[in-house]
């Protein structure tokens, strides 16, 4: 009843649908409801999250941003429903179980089957056939009936020079050719069909006679067999990206007895003359017209699937990545390492604001340790510097080495070392942002800048980045491009907003992010900053050209404002709350300022006696507890074995410390500072069974491994996180998955670099 009588407020949706939904996702009807309200007026998903919990009924983000999908693939659905509904209508062949039927469906691929007869087409076999009048003997055949005409005497009567006919026997073929589209396009076929090929269909992959493949990156696949309903994303994607480079091609084989005999047994009724044409229509019917075209079906499924998995891999790994502990507020050397061409050396201030540059060359051809010590020293001294960011690239071991050295021998101890991880920082120092921010200075100083920021904040930092540029993807460049950048602007819109934003330091590209801010108004409020001195509160913002009152509502609680003259500014309390704060302030007769110092009178609050609802009082409460607490861990430094410099170094059975650099679903590549990842696969990730790689670890973790091989010549390493010496313990799930072979494992490896 009540979602009937609020349909108007959403936009066509059935109340079908409307349940579909909730049941599908498991989240309740009258949260559902809200959540799409509150989207169609505009509201951002942080934002609804954040602030409108008594609305939704506590829905967090991960299920709005479910709803929000579904909203749009159903909202696409009825577009499309619409649009078939008419076209058969007007084709005046719409009957009212047909339409029941239309109208009934909640899948895009069932839609398209129930359309696929009265979709315009180009001329076919049966087309033609029913021009020559073949009609009537194609329903004979099908209705399978006894009749007192034998079906050769029947078939006569079709014979019509001028029609093109000249026997009973090219009448009958023309009546099968009609029976074989009837069959092809019809949707209880097409889906059996499809489940057939699925269930029992096997990807086969060969390598092409022309191929070219020096690297032999796709070697493992062949002459390779995987069955459909089995075959993962990672080596999906792996086979369909050689095939585009033309070195693999793969088809889906099928046993042809298994959709042959399904048809038969569905359409075959009784024996009679008609049994060997209806059986004649049946075969040419998979070979000629559904075969290929469930096939691609299929392929286009797997791709689907596919993208969706390794988008979700990317995902996490981003957010786990924009997520990593801050260094925080202290200055910064930034080294970006080489050796030919020097070390690049950028300082950047508390705030990541550029103070100075330089270049070392402490290696050869050079060699100049004493003038490079010299040049550190003088810019430590300088800048206030408390830590020392080396990028990871070539020579960063040997670039640690030479830090470490100098800051123990000049008993630097309140400064500290730390390798960085910079992919995608050569492509920012290229980017249009980076001219913007710096356009007197060389790439590569904006590297090393960037190098700097990232270990202050890596969050505000690769913000700037393209994210598919930061290399925690999973064949990022073989998925769907416009689905992906969706997904991980969401992800970083997510992550920022979850961290909250400072007004007076953030670069405009990272106030694009916050909940209800575009790019253009992002860039205003930096020019407004720019022009008039830095915010001192939240509901100055107002001020600036393009701050209207709906985006002042979804921004302000994600601003921070610190030192600024309302201490609220400074925390994740809403000014639509402030009031609120104000009461409980009062109640305990204090200032906001006492209330923000002394938490622990909150405990004697009577939340009985304030205007607010559950959700929302109970955040309040934990925000002024701990005001603009950061989300994120705390920053710890990852040290790697001084013995362990190159591949050559690692010994079987060695013990180190590393960085999970990447997550895929068939394990993990860890940084143990060789300039090489390692893989722990998924088999070597834990002494118990492991199902999803992301329960054990994630992007930025410091883990402890032990080196199972190393091979220096294919820059190949396996890594395991396994105790050594623990026993195995039985999987608990009930069919583990197979282990990867140890080609596959170390394929997998070099792939990932080569593509890097």
């Amino acid at each position: 009843m009540e979602i009937h009588s609020r349909m108007p407020e959403l936009k066509s949706l059935s109340s079908e649908i409307l349940l579909h939904i909730a049941k599908t996702l498991n989240v309740p009807l009258k949260g559902l409801i809200a959540v799409i309200e509150l989207l169609d007026e505009g509201g951002t998903v942080p934002f609804i999250a954040r602030y409108r919990k008594e609305a939704t009924g506590n829905l967090d983000e991960v299920q709005i941003r479910d709803i929000e999908e579904k909203l749009s693939f159903f909202r696409e659905l009825e577009s499309r429903r619409e649009t078939v509904l008419r076209t058969i209508e007007e084709q005046g062949k719409l009957t009212d179980e047909l339409r029941a039927r239309i109208l009934a469906t909640m899948d895009r691929t069932e839609l398209e089957d129930l359309y696929l007869p009265y979709k315009p087409k180009r001329r076919t076999k049966a087309t033609i056939a029913r021009e020559k009048g073949l009609d009537p003997l194609a329903q004979y055949l099908w209705a399978q009936e006894a009749t007192s005409v034998p079906l050769a005497e029947f078939a006569l009567t079709f014979i019509d020079a001028e029609k093109g006919v000249a026997t009973a026997d090219e009448a009958l073929e023309g009546a099968r050719h009609i029976i074989a589209e009837t069959i092809s396009e019809s949707a209880e076929f097409r889906k059996a069909l499809r489940k057939v090929m699925f269930d029992d269909g096997v990807i086969v992959s060969s390598k092409s006679e022309s191929a070219v493949d020096e690297q032999e990156k796709f070697k493992m696949y062949y002459e390779y067999r995987e069955p459909v309903s089995k075959i993962p994303s990672h080596r999906m994607l792996a086979i369909r990206r050689g095939e585009a480079e033309n070195v693999l091609y793969f088809n889906i084989e099928l046993d042809s007895d298994k959709p042959l005999g399904h048809l038969r047994h569905q359409i075959l009724r009784q024996p009679g003359d008609w049994t060997p044409h209806l059986e004649l229509a049946i075969a040419d019917c998979w070979k000629r017209l559904l075969n290929l075209s469930i096939q691609s079906e299929i392929r286009l499924e797997l791709k689907q699937k596919a993208d969706a998995e390794a988008i979700k891999v990317f995902r996490e790994n981003l957010s786990n990545l924009l997520l990593a502990p801050p260094a925080g507020a202290l200055g910064v050397l930034a080294i970006d390492p080489g050796i030919r061409t020097g070390c690049k050396i950028a300082v950047v201030d508390a705030t990541g604001k550029f103070l100075d540059h330089s270049v070392i060359y402490p290696f050869q051809p050079k060699n100049d340790v004493a003038g490079s010590e010299r040049i550190l020293k003088q810019l430590i001294a300088k800048y206030n510097v408390r830590a020392i960011a080396i990028g990871n690239g070539t020579a960063s071991r040997e670039t640690d080495s030479l830090v470490r050295e100098f800051l123990a021998r000049e008993s630097l101890r309140e400064v500290f070392s730390v390798t960085v991880n910079e992919s995608g920082a050569s492509i920012y120092s290229a980017s249009d942002i980076a001219r913007q921010e710096f356009p007197d200075l060389d790439l590569t100083v904006r590297g090393a800048i960037s190098i700097a920021r990232r270990l202050q904040d890596p969050l505000a930092e690769l913000v700037k980045i393209d994210p598919k540029s930061i290399g925690v993807g999973q064949y990022q460049h073989d998925v769907d491009q416009t689905q992906l950048q969706k997904s991980l602007e969401s992800v970083i819109e997510s992550c920022v907003n979850r961290v909250g934003v400072d007004l007076n330091t953030a670069s405009w590209a990272l106030l694009r992010y916050v909940a209800g801010l575009t790019e253009r108004t992002a860039q205003k409020i930096v020019e407004y900053r720019n022009d008039h001195g830095a915010f001192r509160s939240r509901v100055e913002v107002n001020a600036v050209p393009g701050v209207g009152p709906r985006t002042f509502e979804q921004a302000a609680g994600f601003l921070r404002i610190r030192g600024g003259v309302n201490p609220l500014d400074s925390t994740a309390v809403h000014p639509e709350s402030y009031p609120v704060v104000e009461q409980i302030a009062a109640a305990l007769s204090l200032s906001i300022d006492d209330l923000i110092r002394k938490p622990e009178l909150l405990d004697k609050v009577d939340r009985t006696a304030l205007a607010a609802g559950t959700y929302t009082l109970n955040d309040i409460l934990e925000e002024l507890k701990k005001p603009g607490r950061d989300p994120r861990d705390k920053f710890v430094a990852p040290k790697f074995d001084d013995n362990a410099r190159e591949i050559s170094d690692l010994k079987p059975g060695m013990s180190l410390e590393g960085v999970v650099t990447n997550v895929t679903r068939f394990g993990a590549f860890v940084d143990v500072g060789v300039h090489q990842d390692g893989l722990v696969h998924i088999s070597e990730l834990s002494d118990r069974y492991v199902s999803d790689p992301n329960d054990v670890v994630k992007v930025g973790q410091i883990v402890k491994v032990r080196v199972l091989s190393a091979d220096a010549k294919q820059k190949r390493i396996a890594l395991s996180m396994k105790s050594g010496d623990a026993p195995k313990r039985p999987s608990r799930a009930p069919e583990p998955k197979p282990e990867m072979r140890m080609e596959d494992k170390l394929a997998a490896l070099a792939d990932r670099w080569k593509r890097r």
